[in-house]
């Protein structure tokens, strides 16, 4: 899917041009795990797979990043939770026929935040 500058965010931030754009095209490099968390959602959205592996860590990361034709619908953060090198961000992410609510845990490598893994469902 292609997002014009212009456009909302799929994170939810203003305009796609002054959120997640910067961190798709490596302008600016996610300072917080949120940020991160925001940008993949939206990577995902606009199936930008280069971005996703690269913030994906090594240990965990796949070899080939594929999409189906999932429609999200929307991102909603219920917690962030954020030390010096790991971080954890727990969301929900709607998508056309249902929702996925995921815990997900993230590193600092290279002074960068990457994505390591999550626990979906969340159990309570």
């Amino acid at each position: 899917m292609s997002i014009a500058l212009t456009d909302p965010c799929p994170c939810g931030g203003e305009s796609y041009g002054t959120c997640c754009a910067r961190f798709h095209s490596e302008e600016a490099r996610a300072s917080t795990v949120e940020e991160l968390m925001r940008a993949r959602y939206s990577a995902f959205v606009a199936e930008h797979a280069d971005f996703l592996w690269k913030s994906w860590h090594p240990r965990n990361r796949p070899e080939l990043i594929t999409f189906d034709d999932t429609e999200w619908l929307g991102l909603e953060i219920l917690e962030v939770v954020e030390g010096n090198s790991e971080g954890i961000v727990e969301f929900i992410a709607r998508y056309r026929g249902g929702e996925l609510h995921e815990r997900s845990r993230f590193l600092t490598r290279a002074r960068r935040w990457m994505y390591l893994d999550g626990e979906y469902p969340v159990q309570s």
